[in-house]
């Protein structure tokens, strides 16, 4: 009923707004028209276009839009576009922050309302001057209140790499020294072949350019709105000197990573060394080109289970062989819990089998028996979650609050409000493994002498039940045809999280091989063996 009322407002107010630019338009079109006001004499009105624009619009608009850019003209080409007030910003710092002259702009053939075009121009700063060149597009749409064709405003029309509506582009000297990153086997590390690494490349060179003995060049780069995002440098006209920056990646392993992610949109992975703590790889495949493999914040579905496992055992409410049955559906402070379609219902199941199945019910059932701060004691307290990380460059360390009510039953199936994302799902299954938290790094800590944040870890006991569940998940479980052909000791937890908005479920998988443990996440990619089961068993098999 909201609903319905709630759209029957929505589409009055609609209704008003379009009727009142309708008239505005009206009355323009009219008044340019040399109509009259008292109805005689004059033409007749001409309502305003509507409909997608016309080949000839697209080719004008664009011509015009190209025009005023080259010239200089921030205020005129922004005026051309369907947000003016985003756009004269970056037109303007394009001549006058990022000193970039000369502009001469050569559209290709347009398909429909895309036209494809190429600038070449000249960045000079302070006597120093050096050639500019790239490739972009803008598409041409209908102004929504004006009928006039316009360009449908976007950072990249100026630039391919401009992401935020708010970044814009400077010229001058760099926020921090060059860097050349390397490898924990020292091979260097670059933006153009391992892609996914150059938003993290950026943040190494800005919170190490000065400690690596580098010095400032001069360059054109992105100034990026957030604080914590450091500058993307597009063209360097005079080098600096570049420091050498370590890293703990595999330059192996982040291959395959990358490879892998690039199978399924939206993805990201992290692989870790469980001995050490140390990252392998990080990749991301994502439009947005975020690094959501250490920033994300979404529920991690089933791959929690790990952890809700480990606070079972240490409350001592079951074990791995002890009682944790599965009913077709629990109910938890009056929210009742399913398990995915087509699960059988075991009232006689252990842990083990619960765990191996991936059975909701069984850990909901525990959610009456476990304290409000159960589960959030246990991830904080054994596995680090939530702790202040200091992995080297930003990073989300988790979070699973002491909700109460429904939300404690959500949490033990990693729901509710449980945040976490790859980087920690992997950091949790290297201590499941190891039993020690050993804080994921990326640069080694002698560096710049961070303290990493420590946690107690598990019992003995503990990993051994946690390994032994994880194993037959990976063996006879819900990730056994995924792990299938991986040779040597091995484990696995899939997971699938409910999104609100979303038609599918986030695939989440976490596994380990050895002396690497990985995790991924898929938005929209189904049931953890669908999308990110496949990501993380390639970079298990290349470590």
């Amino acid at each position: 009923m909201r609903k319905g009322a709630k759209a029957a407002v929505i589409g009055s107010v609609f209704a008003v707004m379009v009727g009142g630019a309708g008239y505005g338009a009206f009355n323009i079109v009219n008044a340019l028209n040399g109509g009259g006001g008292d109805g005689s004499g004059g033409s007749e009105p001409v309502a305003a276009k509507t409909g997608p624009p016309s080949g000839s619009e697209v080719k004008d608009t664009s011509a015009e839009f190209f025009a005023a850019w080259e010239e200089g003209q921030a205020v005129a080409a922004a005026g051309l576009t369907n947000n003016a007030a985003k756009a004269e910003p970056l037109l303007t710092s394009y001549s006058q922050s990022a000193h970039i002259t000369g502009v001469k702009i050569t559209p290709g053939a347009a398909v429909g309302d895309r036209v494809p075009f190429s600038v070449k121009a000249t960045v000079s700063y302070e006597g120093k001057a050096k050639p500019l060149a790239y490739k972009s597009e803008l598409t041409v749409v209908r102004g929504v209140t004006t009928g006039k064709a316009l360009v449908d405003w976007a950072p990249s029309v100026v630039h391919p790499e401009l992401k935020s509506m708010d970044d814009t582009l400077v010229t001058g000297a760099s926020a921090a020294p060059s860097i050349e990153a390397v490898d924990r086997d020292g091979k260097v590390l670059t933006k153009e072949k391992y892609p996914s690494l150059g938003p993290i490349l950026d943040q190494l060179r800005a919170k190490y350019g000065d400690k690596a003995g580098g010095t400032a060049g001069v360059e054109l780069a992105i100034r990026h709105a957030t604080q914590d995002t450091a500058d993307t440098p597009l063209l360097t006209l005079a080098e600096g000197k570049t420091g050498k920056v370590p890293t703990t990646l595999s330059a192996a392993v982040q291959a395959a990573a990358e490879k892998a992610v690039h199978k399924y949109g939206q993805s990201s992975v992290v692989a870790v060394k469980p001995s050490t703590g140390e990252v392998l790889a990080v990749a991301n495949n994502r439009t947005d080109g975020w690094n959501a493999a250490f920033l994300g914040e979404v529920a991690p579905g089933s791959t929690m289970k790990i952890v809700s496992a480990a606070t079972l055992i240490d409350n001592g409410l079951t074990t791995a062989n002890g009682p944790a049955p599965c009913p077709s559906s629990a109910v938890s402070e009056s929210q009742t819990f399913q398990n995915i379609t087509g699960m059988k219902p075991n009232e006689n199941a252990t842990l083990a089998e619960s765990f191996a199945r991936s059975c909701n019910t069984a850990f909901v059932k525990f959610a009456d028996e476990v304290k409000v701060d159960s589960l959030t004691n246990e991830a904080r307290d054994r596995f680090g979650i939530g702790l202040d990380w200091q992995t080297g460059i930003p990073s989300f360390d988790g979070s699973v609050p002491a909700a109460g009510g429904p939300d404690t039953a959500a949490g033990l199936i990693g729901q509710g409000q449980v945040q976490m994302n790859p980087l920690n799902m992997a950091s949790v299954t290297a201590t499941a493994m190891t039993g020690a938290f050993r804080q994921p790094v990326i640069v080694p800590l002698s560096l710049d002498g961070r303290e990493p944040a420590h946690a107690r870890g598990l019992s003995s006991g503990t990993v051994q039940q946690l390994r032994s569940m994880m194993n037959r998940t990976a063996t006879s479980g819900t990730a056994a045809e995924v792990m299938a052909g991986l040779s040597g000791r091995i484990g696995a937890k899939t997971g699938s999280a409910e999104v609100d908005g979303q038609n599918k479920s986030d695939s989440w998988f976490t596994g380990y091989r050895g002396d690497v443990a990985a995790a991924a996440m898929t938005q929209d990619g189904g049931h953890g063996v669908d999308a990110s089961g496949p990501i993380v068993v390639d970079v298990l098999r290349a470590g």
